[in-house]
């Protein structure tokens, strides 16, 4: 069975909507999708990137179509549950360690789903300790568990881990997958992804 790795940081809005679309691609594949927890603002920091609103911000008209080009993805995939987070961006520093708890745990795919839910489909201040607790156990999962042990270090030590290993392979952004020997970055390189994996 074919495998995609899914680089993937709670706080890129991006990321939520290949998580929408990829599940489904790979599904009619009969391809397996991995998830990787790493930290966004840790890979900016060690490859000196920023985010594209950062980054163009003196670029006439630049986000204004990357802004059109992510709608356009909304139509183009018929997704009606986003949702704009008016907190953004969200430091999601807790959601991404409670992501490494979930996979030590064997749970991390609810965990994703959650996660997502929360952040861009009835968005929250997911930053705050107490609204992520409180989110985490309206849907099912426990909160407070996921909260304390955040706070192990080797918890946070594998979230450093792979945020540095995603960096070393090649990643400088989110969403990145990697594909047999190849990465691939953005959301507008599924049907690349796609074609890859039919082959």
């Amino acid at each position: 069975m074919k495998t995609v790795h899914f680089v993937f940081d709670f706080a890129s809005p991006n990321s939520y909507l290949v998580y929408k679309v990829l599940p489904n691609i790979l599904e009619k594949l009969n391809s397996k999708l991995i998830y990787t927890p790493c930290l966004l603002g840790g890979i900016f920091k060690l490859t000196n990137n920023q985010s594209p609103m950062s980054a163009f911000a003196h670029v006439l008209g630049k986000n204004n179509y990357e802004d059109l080009e992510f709608e356009r993805f909304i139509e183009a995939n018929q997704i009606k549950t986003y949702v704009e987070n008016p907190y953004f961006p969200v430091n999601t520093l807790i959601m991404m360690r409670g992501a490494i708890v979930a996979q030590n745990e064997g749970y991390l795919e609810e965990y994703v789903k959650v996660g997502f839910h929360h952040m861009w489909e009835t968005p929250k201040k997911m930053s705050d300790p107490e609204i992520y607790k409180k989110a985490m156990s309206s849907s099912g999962l426990n909160g407070s568990d996921l909260l304390e042990k955040s706070q192990i270090q080797d918890v946070k030590d594998r979230l450093m881990e792979n945020t540095k290993q995603a960096v070393e392979k090649g990643a400088f952004g989110t969403p990145t997958f990697f594909v047999q020997d190849q990465i691939f970055y953005g959301k507008e390189r599924l049907h690349q992804i796609e074609k890859l994996l039919s082959d």
